[in-house]
This record gives C-alpha cells, sequence and structure tokens, in this order.
C-alpha cells in the first residue's frame, strides 16, 4: 500500500497538484494502523489508510484544513492517545476502545512549478536557462517550428494555436502558462481561449499597456469578464525596470517565486518592519 501511495502522491504533484499526506511515525500498545501506514489525499481524492475509525477520520480532517490553507509545504507532528481518557503532553485523545498510541506526521507537499512558454523566442529562452537550476519543468509551444523546441524541455508543441488547444487534455498540470509570442494576433487567440477554459492556475502575458488594452477590449466584446481578466498578469515580472530578456526572465521568475510562497514583494523586509 504504501508503493500505491507514492506512486499516487507523484502522479498528483506531477499534473500540479496540492497533497496532504500522513504518514504513522510510531505507536504503542493497540493501534489500528502500523508504523510506516500512509495516507495522502488531493482536494477531490483519496488513497491510502492509517488504520480507519476514528483516528482517520480525524486525521483526513485534518489534512483537508492544512491542504485548503497553507500555499507553502508546511508539516506537523501529532500523538494520538486512543481513549477518551488519554493523557499527557500534546496528546490528542480519541473516543476509542484501543488504548494504544500513535504518532503521526502530517505534510502539505506542493508541485513544483511547470510553466508553459507560448512562444519561444529571446525572452522564452532566457527563462528558460533561469528554471533549470530551481529544478522546475517547463514546456514550449511556438507556431514556428524553428522555436518550438528549447534545450531542457519536456514537452515541445509545433502547431496553430487553435490545433495546441483542441488536443490539450489537461492544462492544469501547468502551474503558470506564459503568453510569450512573437505576433500579438496568436497571443490574443492564447489569452482568449485560455479565458474560456477551467485553467486555474496563473496566466501571464509579456506586452505593452497598449497591447493589453487592446486585449481587453476584444475579451470584453465577446463576453468575457472583468474579473477574469483581472486575474491575469500583464506586464509580467516584478518591476525592476527590466529591459533585455535576461533581465525579464529574472523579474518574471522571481515573480513566480514570491507567488509560490505567498510573499508580497511590496511587504519589504524586517528592516521595513522595524
Amino acid at each position: 500500500m504504501t508503493l500505491l501511495v507514492l506512486k499516487w502522491l507523484t502522479e498528483q504533484l506531477q499534473v500540479s497538484k496540492k497533497v496532504a499526506m500522513a504518514t504513522v511515525m510510531s505507536t504503542s500498545g493497540s493501534v489500528p494502523g502500523k508504523t510506516g501506514a500512509r495516507l495522502a489525499l488531493t482536494e477531490d481524492s483519496i488513497i491510502g489508510t492509517i488504520g480507519g475509525a476514528g483516528l482517520e477520520k480525524k486525521v483526513i480532517q485534518r489534512l483537508q484544513e492544512m491542504l485548503s490553507q497553507s500555499v507553502t509545504a508546511i508539516g506537523e507532528v501529532h500523538t494520538y492517545g486512543l481513549n477518551k481518557g488519554a493523557k499527557g503532553y500534546e496528546v490528542i485523545p480519541l473516543d476509542s476502545l484501543c488504548g494504544g498510541r500513535v504518532t503521526l506526521a502530517l505534510e502539505v507537499i506542493i508541485a513544483m512549478p511547470h510553466i508553459l512558454l507560448m512562444g519561444g523566442g529571446h525572452c522564452a529562452k532566457a527563462i528558460s536557462l533561469g528554471l533549470q537550476p530551481l529544478g522546475w519543468s517547463f514546456s514550449v509551444h511556438d507556431t514556428r517550428e524553428e522555436y518550438s523546441t528549447i534545450d531542457g524541455s519536456v514537452e515541445s508543441h509545433h502547431c496553430t494555436v487553435a490545433e495546441f488547444f483542441a488536443l490539450e487534455e489537461s492544462l492544469d498540470r501547468f502551474s503558470d502558462i506564459l503568453l510569450l509570442g512573437h505576433d500579438w494576433q496568436e497571443d490574443e487567440e492564447r489569452l482568449l481561449t485560455l479565458l474560456n477554459t477551467t485553467f486555474s492556475g496563473r496566466i501571464g502575458v509579456i506586452g505593452s499597456r497598449s497591447k493589453w488594452q487592446a486585449f481587453e477590449q476584444k475579451a470584453l466584446s465577446v463576453g468575457i469578464g472583468q474579473e477574469s481578466l483581472d486575474a491575469v498578469n500583464c506586464p509580467i515580472g516584478l518591476n525592476i525596470g527590466a529591459e533585455s530578456p535576461e533581465e525579464i526572465a529574472i523579474a518574471v521568475i522571481a515573480e513566480i517565486i514570491a507567488s509560490c510562497k505567498g510573499v508580497d514583494p511590496d511587504d519589504g523586509n524586517w528592516r521595513d518592519q522595524s
């Protein structure tokens, strides 16, 4: 069962899903789950068991709370006494007749970002070079064959914009989709299509104020709501005065890191808060 749970967990992370897992670390006395037992869950599915009964119900409830509240990886260790009169330091009593004690590690595991670079030009190549030392995955789409492949990409897509979306089965495996096209019409088509999908990740668009205003006007004219448009990040990257592709890459990656860690770059540091 442990192997199945870990394999399933890995599969969920590969499609950019956040996973919570409980692992039995130690036991004493009579307990339903043995050391090494694991249970893992996402927002919509669950696998494994730590022994069932009231213990498992309690742990699942806590894992769901952790999953919904966390944006970064977190962990907790809890010791449960399997009788309602259990006492001791940091022991959580449960209404059970087993009488034993079990210690569990509860953790939320965050998937590493997988970024789709839609447009394989200079900025995409510079971004790709910055992603690789971080261990982040990236894929590339371009309508031009010579720009659809970048060293280190896990996927390369050479096709029209319409063909890409028609063939794509799960956009949610991407944490971020960056529109970096050489042709504004292609980026507009990408944006309008994305905003009509259920994609739940971050969308970023490179471009000027006038480009975004044109995109926004077109989107509103075809019935896309302002709320959806407001969720799109344009221009992409922290405001560091970036001009070259390499500078833009640093700004974009830093912005994604901040988002992944739940940090607002405008909040300042400890010196600003003293």
